[in-house]
């Protein structure tokens, strides 16, 4: 990956809900404002039938936490529209998170109940992030979670994201990160490249063959102005017809042909063999088309050599949001000590209390348990792994989680933490989460 540009992440303080102001308004009110209080990120549940979850989204959202502030137009709106008073508007107009934040290494995989995230601070201070840490939580991790089910179906092959028409204009950009921190290999969206370093690739479209009077006469441009090494889209017309006029133009440089459409199973045998007989045995064979986890696995015995993913991949392939809730789980009394609070309502219960995780390994380095202290931090032996970061320290933004060098490591924290998974979080079939989440209490 490249190094990133000069960009900047815009103010994230308005990307909130108007009742996270009022209860700081009413807390100030009562007082209890200023009371410590640990928040918690975490999914009752996983998607229904998959076996884990990808954590993302963590720099993105700590970047945010940075530039966190209510400027002049932002307090000028809430004063014009009265959402809030005026002790509050003097509050936010001074706003600036000085507590501490823990959670999941970005690229980790997580489980229901896993304390992804963890904000400690005054209320008043942690209250008001609710809406815009779950807002980047949740849709990072559904595209890196169901992303994550592509690359291993892949088995190597290099996954392509490809899914910028298919959403909202940021959340293209997000989703090609949460795609590369899950192991695709490269972008469309070059605001993602020129934001996080990610690579970018992308030649042709059907219109522009069809902008030419011919198919030769585009391919001949094509090659011409990208030389040979170039990527040719052969089923605008006739995919036979197209590849072997790829191959007399290009000859045996060609990069690569795209197919995009009908049978791409049957179609990527015969235009092996046809792209062979003519001499052009490397040039690659890339495949399109609504793909998915089980249209690529359908591909594996297919001769494919890298696989571009949209529509599924930006929606989640499913699972459009991990469903992560961030609740308060302690806050300290009236004497200054910290008690544990849950929620009781049912089906939708919390467990209270200050949480610590790590993920216990046997012998072998295999997983076996998540396991989350409550109040303390759990009993492991010498290889269980203890599983929370300290992202942001009395204010503080530690350095290496965010930027270009954020998502290198979150890739790698990825790849490591599937190669300590059981085998059965490879298989595409449906389950319950892989390993299972055990507490241990005060």
């Amino acid at each position: 990956m490249t190094s990133s540009s000069t960009w900047e992440a815009p103010r994230t303080s308005l990307f909130t809900d108007h009742y996270e102001l009022t209860m700081l308004q009413a807390s100030l009110h009562s007082g209890a404002a200023h009371r410590r209080a640990v928040f918690e990120v975490f999914a009752r549940r996983l998607p229904d039938g998959r076996r884990y979850g990808v954590v993302a989204g963590t720099g993105r959202l700590l970047e945010g936490i940075t530039g966190f502030r209510f400027k002049d137009e932002e307090l000028a709106f809430l004063e014009r529209t009265k959402v809030v008073n005026r002790e509050t508007l003097d509050f936010l107009a001074d706003y600036r998170f000085s507590g501490d934040v823990w959670g999941y290494a970005e690229g980790e995989a997580y489980f229901p109940n896993s304390p992804i995230l963890i904000v400690e601070s005054t209320f008043a201070e942690a209250c008001i992030l609710e809406t815009y840490l779950l807002s980047v939580l949740n849709h990072d991790s559904a595209i890196a979670s169901a992303a994550s089910r592509m690359t291993i179906a892949a088995n190597g092959r290099p996954c392509i994201e490809m899914g910028s028409r298919r959403t909202h204009e940021e959340s293209a950009v997000a989703a090609a990160r949460a795609a590369v921190v899950a192991g695709f290999a490269s972008t469309s969206n070059l605001a993602a490249g020129l934001r996080y370093g990610l690579r970018t690739v992308g030649t042709a479209a059907h219109s522009f063959t069809l902008l030419h009077d011919t198919e030769r006469g585009a391919f001949e441009a094509q090659v011409a102005s990208m030389g040979p090494g170039t990527s040719l889209l052969v089923d605008t017309y006739d995919v036979e017809t197209a590849v072997r006029t790829a191959v007399e133009i290009a000859g045996d440089r060609l990069g690569a042909v795209r197919l995009d459409s009908g049978d791409l199973i049957g179609q990527a045998h015969w235009v092996r063999r046809l792209l062979d007989e003519l001499g052009n045995v490397n040039t690659r064979i890339v495949v399109t088309s609504d793909l998915d986890e089980y249209a690529i696995a359908a591909l594996a015995a297919a001769p494919v050599d890298s696989y571009g993913v949209g529509t599924s991949l930006v929606t989640g392939s499913g699972a459009p949001t991990a469903s992560m809730v961030y609740k308060l789980v302690s806050r300290t009394d009236d004497d200054g000590d910290f008690v544990a609070v849950a929620k009781a309502a049912k089906n939708k219960q919390t467990v209270g209390g200050r949480k610590y995780a790590l993920r216990r390994l046997d012998a072998n380095g295999v997983a076996t348990a998540e396991v989350v202290g409550v109040g303390h931090v759990p009993d492991g032996d010498s290889n269980d792994r203890p599983l929370l970061e300290h992202f942001v320290s009395r204010g503080e933004l530690q350095p290496g989680w965010t930027g270009p060098e954020g998502v290198e490591r979150a890739r790698a924290r990825h790849e490591a933490s599937m190669a300590e998974l059981p085998a059965a979080a490879r298989r595409m079939h449906r389950g319950e989460p892989v390993i299972p989440t055990l507490y241990e209490g005060d």
